[in-house]
């Protein structure tokens, strides 16, 4: 959602249009945004960011099979998230519907149509996504304040019957999102920390 709201603002203020936020310097973006990621995985992941116009660019190009995407300056609070690279034709997609203002239910019908009809590439393997939220990004300390991190595993098509899994979500419990289509995955939400 985050991502959603700010591309679409670049994209309606156009190419020349100044980014409303300065982005942190890439070494700090790259810091933070592997933190989404296991701890070992961390050093060759692809990380993908922001220049100073708000454009998505590749900030370290990795050598394993994750790709992160720093959190957006322009949008407040801290998001970031790290995801296998055959992942990345199916985010780059989101992006660009975002980016023409296409969202929602609608964003995600059009990109399941278009694995369904070979048009957008997407694993039928497990692949996995982390997501991490918070509050903000502390270079200082490295960290993220108020840290929650969550887990999502695509499972394209996936259904109850094929998984055992519920589709009821439950709190900290596993559940499957989105049976059935293409967009299928398996939720994992642990209790957020108490303040």
């Amino acid at each position: 959602m985050k991502l959603t709201v700010v591309l679409l603002a670049v994209s309606l203020l156009g190419e020349g249009a100044a980014f409303a936020a300065d982005p942190p310097p890439a070494e700090t973006q790259i810091a933070a945004a592997v933190l989404a990621a296991p701890e070992e995985r961390r050093p060759d992941a692809t990380v993908l960011g922001y220049d100073g116009k708000g454009t998505l660019v590749t900030l370290r190009k990795g050598t394993n099979d994750l790709v992160c995407l720093a959190d957006n300056p322009a949008e407040d609070g801290f998001s970031a998230a790290c995801y296998h690279k055959d992942l990345e034709p199916f985010m780059a997609r989101g992006r660009e519907l975002t980016a023409k203002g296409i969202t929602g239910r609608q964003r995600n019908e059009i990109r399941w149509q278009e694995i369904e009809s070979g048009k957008l590439p997407m694993s039928r393997e497990p692949r996995m996504l982390y997501v991490l939220t918070g509050k903000t990004f502390d270079a200082s300390t490295g960290q993220v304040v108020e840290a929650y991190l969550r887990w999502v595993i695509y499972v394209p098509f996936a259904t109850t019957q094929s998984t055992g899994f519920s589709t009821k979500a439950a709190p900290g419990a596993p559940w499957l999102m989105d049976a059935g289509t293409a967009g299928a995955h398996v939720m994992i939400s642990p209790p957020r920390p108490k303040p």
